[in-house]
């Protein structure tokens, strides 16, 4: 594999050997309309929005992009580092959406400039005449450049320590923190995914993630260049309206790699019919990877067993694991090998011991069992270890700890956070001081090198001296009813009285009078049974009120605010 300094480089040399290979498909109505991009049309449009930005003398500036999912955030994001700008990849703005966190993201990045489409920003442009900080933004239309001025475009200063981009991460903590991503992060990060993956320039991707979001920006627009391969890409309001249109592609595509969270596997099992069944044919897939959030037993087992005779094979589940700090990727198995999954006692596991189990058939035993799945090992000379959080000292095997990691592909902080990047970026072993880490806040332990994920610092629920984790409260709530909707339950831990409560957010679909009362019945019933634990307060709400990242991940700060402001 050609080595590279930084992606202007990687795009050039794309666009020189097979200028007219596509790139990018992206299916604008989520089936049959293709918009199609080649690497010399990508590099020509990249080159003629760079040249506009450096005849503005915006080197160095950092630039919301504004962009729907689609072919223009691609350009656009190129265009950026084709001039030197810093992009900032941003959730494309709703009229009917506060602009809170896009405003956030402007004052912390001091952005001076935002790019997008004219039909993009007529959207929202009452708004950014009406709110100050938006007010002062410089708002670029790509689509209306001419590309006979990418002859005006000047080769820019990169180094491979540059800063490529800012991911803005949602978290659980408020506001938004700009992760600092270089050209070297990427390429690191990007060469973990092709060997891990074991992709090749006959690989075929489908992607529906969010392009704002570092899985689908890195893993789903990125990678491809990097290797070499085609992908095509959807919108994922397309997927969530229709999810059989992602397997649809995927069939239609004969695509190797796809995937995403637990909830877009969970989406088509509860979703797609029979009769849509027998048309998808899914035996070349083989990446289905699973990450953003902890990979769940049930979804893969649901999600094998509905669409095995379509094809799909257990073997090509992919759970990994990685977050933005990290530019994406930290760990992930053996392609074409079934993950491991473990069980271990539950009621151990809330006392953060490991303590393995095998299932019989005595059904109470088996009520004590919860099953683990691996996210496999680290790759590329990447450090992965487990530390006591308190102690700072490293954990044995089947230990839980917090995850600390040492690799080129941890970035280089959090934009104008100095104290925090300090806190998160430069944690050190009391034994062994010469090696800075990055600590994750995620919980987890090593079984035959095989990293497990156990839940996140800061989802921990402590009631009475045990520790339960938030997603395992949840996934009891989903369970509870019917009329709950599935990966919209949010368990949180509430002060009352200077005692630690829990509380339960889930949202329902519409339900007959008197019904609440029997849903909240079951809930309290089922947490109990399972988890031993009483229920203070309950919210049923209507779908869509849950906050949630772009990724689909809940926010328990803002859902600690929705409890409060009730």
């Amino acid at each position: 594999m050609k080595q590279f300094n930084n992606l202007v480089e990687l795009l050039d040399y794309r666009a020189t050997i097979e200028p007219q290979k596509q790139a990018y498909t992206f299916l604008s109505d989520g089936e049959t309309k293709e918009l199609n991009l080649t690497y010399r049309d990508l590099e020509l449009q990249a080159k003629a929005i760079a040249a506009q930005l450096q005849s503005l003398n915006l080197t160095g500036e950092r630039a919301l992009l504004l962009y729907p999912p689609g072919l223009d955030y691609i350009t656009a994001f190129f265009g950026c580092l084709y001039a030197g700008v810093i992009p900032i990849p941003t959730y494309p703005p709703r009229p009917n959406r506060s602009l809170s966190r896009l405003v956030a993201i402007v004052r912390n990045a001091q952005a001076k400039i935002a790019l997008t489409s004219t039909s993009a920003f007529s959207k929202v442009e009452r708004k950014f005449t009406e709110i100050p900080e938006l007010k002062t933004l410089y708002c670029f239309k790509t689509d209306i450049i001419n590309c006979d001025i990418a002859q005006k475009w000047q080769y820019p200063v990169i180094h491979s320590d540059s800063l490529a981009f800012l991911q803005y991460t949602s978290g659980s903590t408020g506001s938004p923190k700009g992760v600092m991503v270089s050209h070297q992060n990427l390429l690191h990060n990007l060469k973990i995914i092709h060997q891990a993956f074991e992709h090749n320039n006959q690989s075929q991707g489908v992607i529906w993630l969010p392009p704002y979001h570092d899985m689908g920006l890195i893993g789903g627009i990125l990678e491809p260049i990097y290797s070499g391969f085609p992908v095509t890409l959807m919108s994922p309001f397309s997927f969530v309206q229709k999810p059989r249109r992602w397997l649809e592609a995927i069939s239609k595509y004969r695509a190797t790699t796809s995937g995403g969270p637990n909830f877009a596997y969970d989406l088509c099992v509860d979703k797609i019919t029979a009769e849509q069944k027998a048309n998808l044919d899914l035996s070349s897939w083989e990446v289905a990877f699973n990450g953003a959030e902890k990979v769940r037993v049930q979804t893969l087992e649901r999600f094998t067993t509905a669409f095995a005779d379509c094809g799909f094979q257990a073997s090509a589940f992919y759970p990994c694991y990685g977050m933005a700090e990290a530019t994406l990727f930290i760990s992930g198995g053996f392609k074409d090998k079934a993950p491991n999954i473990i069980n271990v006692d539950s009621e151990a596991l809330k006392n953060k011991k490991i303590i393995y189990k095998t299932t019989n058939n005595n059904y109470s035993e088996n009520k004590k069992i919860y099953q683990l799945v691996s996210c496999g090992h680290s790759w590329l000379e990447q450090e992965v270890i487990i530390v006591d959080p308190e102690t700072l000292q490293e954990c044995s095997e089947n230990q839980i700890g917090e995850i600390w990691v040492r690799s080129a592909s941890i970035t280089q902080g959090y934009w104008n956070q100095s104290e925090l990047t300090k806190k998160n970026f430069e944690a050190i072993l009391r034994e062994k001081v010469e090696n800075k880490f990055f600590r994750t806040e995620d919980l987890g332990f090593f079984s035959n090198g095989e990293l497990y994920i156990t839940g996140r610092m800061k989802d921990l629920i402590i009631i009475n001296g045990r520790n339960h984790y938030s997603q395992d409260i949840e996934l009891t709530v989903e369970t509870s009813h019917t009329t709950i909707i599935p990966n919209s339950c949010a368990a949180i831990s509430v002060d009352i009285d200077g005692e630690e409560k829990l509380a339960i957010l889930a949202e329902v679909k519409f339900a007959y009078k008197g019904e609440s009362e029997e849903i909240c019945k079951k809930i309290r019933t089922n947490i109990a049974t399972i988890h031993e634990i009483k229920v203070d307060t309950i919210k049923l709400l209507k779908k869509g009120t849950i906050p949630k990242t772009s990724s689909g991940k809940i926010q328990r700060f803002l859902c600690h605010q929705l409890i409060s402001n009730s």
